[in-house]
């Protein structure tokens, strides 16, 4: 019987520092309840209610347990039904720098022929104060007639520099002004990947391709004042707070990443920021050592990592193909739209790439958008130790759009992330009416690579502003590859949990989960429910970053 007393009180000791540990567990700072909130976890996707407790989910559940959480001191916020998700993470972003005195010319369609353009940058050579930089975005008619080039813009604006920059940002076409306001000079060499177009007498004709366009770009922000980048970027982060977005992930090749890191900091941002190198090149090589200086994690809210490197360019300007119309009769029509695009680099170049990355231990990311570049990269990666050096490295393709099936099961071996776009599945809006039932033929395979367990993550590809749901609906469309197409739920998992993946982030944030960072948005429509073309109109009316409110549009009730 004494053995017995001895036994219950030894039971009472060791149940009791953990019930008094318990009871001195703190209350959450902040609960919001009775919403339809998705978590990203497919096991389980929704949730009525959860518990903030510092930076971190404390709790989720229904909504009378959460409830029960609650002290006086906690805020209380009721979703009356609204749709929550986590912060969306733009995982591919280029946030747009560049002189405010900028004339934006503005045309009817999106893909202006010549007549238009002529007529727009005349009208604005009229109003324009002088020297100021009038600048377009054109689609392919405009990139693929000849005719438009440094002398045809020199004889309507002969005084004001004027930039003409594909929509795909991989070509543009300067006039003279231009090209010396910018330090092009006319024996300028080209670049490693770049090109400066020269005409039969030797002269630029002010058509500058792949990485030359990138250093016309991060001239651009150098003439950019620290005041007017500050209240560029800020404008952007706001836009992305109302749209609820928690994170952003730039590539930095319009400034360095240590200019980047410094003007966030004097912003501030309110949202994560990961800055990933996209360094320039020279005529001499890639330069590797940019950005290498700054620290990993130089304020608590931005992060330095990654290295990002051009393998090719995009079909619509051809990497370095000949400026000219697509040849209706041509066996071209019978060639998928991304199986020849030229590469930037020479194939050699890419298993140098792949042991910096692993010496520096940095993730390796590749613009790929053509088959012979996807190719060449994996047949690079398999030389440069394959799968069992590769696997858990988590290299990206961004945009993968020529990853034909051939190609899936290679990827799928090797780990890769593949970074893909909205906005890039549907190209009605560009291309010739000929080549819509040939555009996308075996590309863009998101339901396909998602069935094979490879990690898609969709993203906006934007200078800067983006609008999410816009991204969401074109994937669960796919007007390029309808058969491609991914569910609603799909696409904001490859928004969010994918999103962290790609980062390496995904114990700390892209889902809702106890113990993971409180990034989310409370939605103002249902994106789940809602008619496909209704959702570009959804906004965040309450965006958290580590459970502190960024955005509040002030129609949630609190306690």
């Amino acid at each position: 019987m004494r053995k017995r007393i001895l036994k219950a009180l030894a039971w009472i000791f060791v149940v009791l520092p953990a019930s008094l540990t318990l009871a001195a567990t703190p209350a959450p700072d902040t609960i919001l309840f009775n919403g339809k909130i998705f978590t990203s976890v497919p096991d389980r996707p929704f949730i009525h209610a959860l518990a903030i407790q510092g930076d971190r989910i404390e709790a989720v559940g229904d909504s009378a347990r959460i409830i029960k959480l609650a002290s006086p001191r906690t805020r209380q916020i009721d979703l009356g039904g609204r749709t929550v998700i986590p912060g969306l993470n733009d995982a591919h972003n280029h946030m747009y720098i560049g002189p405010p005195d900028s004339v934006a010319l503005q045309f009817q369609s999106l893909n202006p022929i010549w007549l238009e353009v002529k007529g727009a940058i005349s009208d604005a050579v009229l109003k324009a104060p002088k020297g100021a930089i009038l600048s377009a975005t054109i689609g392919p008619a405009i990139f693929s007639d000849s005719q438009v080039d440094r002398k045809a813009l020199d004889r309507i604006s002969p005084a004001n520099p004027v930039i003409l920059t594909t929509f795909t940002g991989h070509a543009s076409i300067l006039n003279s002004a231009a090209l010396t306001k910018v330090g092009i000079r006319e024996n300028e060499p080209d670049p490693l990947g770049g090109r400066y177009e020269h005409a039969a007498d030797g002269t630029l004709t002010g058509v500058l391709r792949e990485y030359a366009v990138l250093r016309l770009s991060r001239k651009l922000a150098d003439l950019t004042s620290d005041d007017d980048a500050i209240a560029e970027l800020r404008d952007t982060v706001t836009d992305a707070a109302e749209h609820g977005i928690t994170t952003i992930q730039v590539m930095s090749e319009k400034m360095t990443p240590a200019r980047y890191v410094d003007l966030l900091e004097k912003v501030p941002t309110p949202i994560r920021m990961r800055i990933m190198r996209m360094p320039l090149t020279t005529p001499r090589g890639r330069n590797i050592d940019e950005g290498r200086s700054v620290p990993r994690y130089p304020a608590p809210l931005i992060t330095v990592s990654g290295t990002k490197w051009m393998l090719d360019g995009v079909p619509f300007e051809g990497t370095y193909a000949p400026r000219q119309p697509v040849d209706q009769g041509s066996a071209a029509l019978n060639t998928p739209f991304f199986a020849s695009l030229q590469m930037t680099f020479p194939v050699t170049e890419l298993e140098v790439m792949l042991r910096e990355s692993l010496q520096t231990g940095d993730q390796l990311l590749v613009h790929v958008t053509g088959y012979p570049a996807s190719v060449a990269m994996l047949d690079a990666m398999q030389s440069v130790g394959g799968k069992s050096v590769w696997a858990d490295r988590r290299v990206r393709f961004e945009h993968g759009d020529a990853i034909f099936p051939n190609l899936i099961s290679r990827v799928k071996e090797l780990g890769i992330v593949v970074v893909e776009q909205g906005t890039h599945l549907d190209m009605t809006q560009f291309t010739p009416e000929y080549m819509p039932q040939i555009r996308a033929e075996k590309s863009q395979p998101m339901r396909s690579l998602l069935a094979a367990g490879i990690p898609v993550v969709l993203s906006s590809d934007e200078d800067g502003k983006s609008n999410p749901f816009l991204e969401i609906m074109l994937a669960t469309l796919h007007p390029n590859h309808p058969s491609e197409a991914i569910s609603r739920k799909q696409a904001v998992i490859a928004y969010t949990r994918a999103a962290a993946y790609a980062e390496f982030t995904e114990k700390d944030k892209g889902s809702l989960e106890p113990g993971k960072l409180a990034d989310l948005a409370v939605l103002s429509q249902d994106i789940f429910t809602v008619p496909l073309t209704d959702l570009p109109e959804t906004v965040s009316v309450l965006t958290m970053v580590g459970g502190k409110v960024i955005y509040d549009a002030r129609l949630l009730r609190n306690y």
